[in-house]
């Protein structure tokens, strides 16, 4: 008989606190070079301000307990141990919803999103296999393809849901996507905050004027914007010694996605609270998993695109267009991947973290999309919310 779950606190111990504040105080900084600041990496008077909060002003124990208020388990799947949050709807009936992360995020992503959620949902927030709170030293690693099929199993297998909501950004988009690619039967539709649309400039032979300006976007993302995907894609073990090493390495590898990604004007702080990304950080570094998050990465470099050439993603379909996503694709080059594209929200503000920019925002999306689709099954009286 599989083992279903076990319920699971955190806890990170003393001497690890002592240990990274420590390293924190022992830093050495390199120079910067007599450019703009942040336009070379992270900016060099930023990460020592932020270095000096960390270790001086930031208080772990607050940001464990805050996690420690949602219902937390761990259940073995597919030779690892699987973190998620399984937190219970209030209202009557509510639809099981799986929620996804992305890289450089975690769960903690999801403190706000949740509890304005639960209200229609039963909320299932895992830690992506790798990442954070499912990773140990030495397990398997998993591409996206096999995330979703571990997913799959949390959600069917072990949960007993047979039909399910999905959402996701980021990786978590892609997760949510190939679900709806392989388990259709099992979708009642996803949401998505970024779109699984291929990156390749030459996809559009006759391009609108909407779609040129998408290949505008598209390729100074892949001039300017990409390296951390060639590092992490192709020889990730040797990027994961120094930030596994040095918690003011990781900091600045992180920050700088927090700031290019979001939307805050040049100014983290202005759309996600440094609380909030340092505890996010902070989880990569007790769990020691920045080496094994990077793997997503180096599956893709190495694998075809994760939506096959001729596939299609066909169950019903929202999406959340936040202004200062990476890339925004035009609803046009969608609809090659999603067929069934219910849903399409311009959203007035927020960026690539938007359950941590604009929670309000994104947890209203999500429900008004979900709650058509439940009334839709509701007037079919096909029952297929779920189970």
């Amino acid at each position: 008989m599989a083992q279903g779950p076990t319920p699971f606190r955190l806890r990170i111990a003393d001497a690890d606190l002592a240990d990274l504040r420590q390293r924190l105080a022992r830093t050495r900084f390199p120079d910067e070079p007599p450019l703009e600041p942040w336009s070379t990496g992270t900016g060099l008077g930023y990460l020592k301000e932020l270095v000096a909060y960390w270790e001086k002003s930031f208080d772990w124990r607050a940001q464990e307990a805050a996690l420690n208020r949602f219902r937390q388990f761990t259940v073995p799947i597919r030779g690892i141990e699987l973190h998620f949050i399984h937190e219970p709807g209030r209202g009557p009936d509510p639809v099981p919803l799986l929620l996804s992360h992305g890289w450089p995020g975690s769960v903690v992503e999801f403190r706000r999103l949740i509890p304005l959620l639960t209200e229609r949902f039963t909320v299932i927030a895992p830690s992506l296999p790798g990442y954070t709170l499912s990773f140990k030293p030495g397990q398997p690693r998993f591409g996206i393809e096999e995330i979703a099929e571990v997913f799959a199993e949390l959600m069917t297998g072990v949960l007993g849901y047979r039909r399910f909501a999905a959402q996701g950004g980021d990786w978590g988009a892609f997760v949510s996507s190939v679900l709806a690619l392989n388990h259709p039967e099992r979708l009642i539709g996803i949401h998505l905050n970024l779109l699984a649309v291929r990156r390749d400039p030459s996809m559009l032979e006759s391009p609108s004027e909407e779609e040129k300006a998408f290949l505008a976007q598209l390729k100074h993302f892949l001039k300017e914007e990409i390296g951390y995907q060639w590092i992490q894609g192709t020889k990730p073990q040797t990027l994961a010694y120094a930030l596994a090493d040095s918690p003011a390495g990781l900091a600045a590898w992180v920050a700088e996605k927090f700031r290019a990604w979001s939307d805050c004007g040049g100014v983290i702080e202005n759309a996600i609270a440094r609380d909030d990304m340092l505890a996010n950080i902070c989880l990569y570094w007790f769990s020691g998993a920045i080496g094994s998050s990077f793997w997503p990465y180096y599956a893709r470099m190495h694998r075809a695109w994760p939506i096959p050439e001729g596939r299609t993603v066909d169950v019903p379909t929202g999406y959340a267009q936040f202004p200062k996503e990476i890339l925004l694709p035009p609803r046009s080059l969608a609809a090659r991947t999603y067929t069934d594209i219910r849903r399409w929200s311009v959203m007035p503000r927020g960026g690539h973290f938007a359950a941590l920019e604009q929670p309000e925002m994104l947890a209203r999306e999500i429900s008004e999309f979900f709650g058509t689709l439940k009334q839709a099954s509701m007037t079919r009286g096909d029952g297929s919310n779920s189970d």
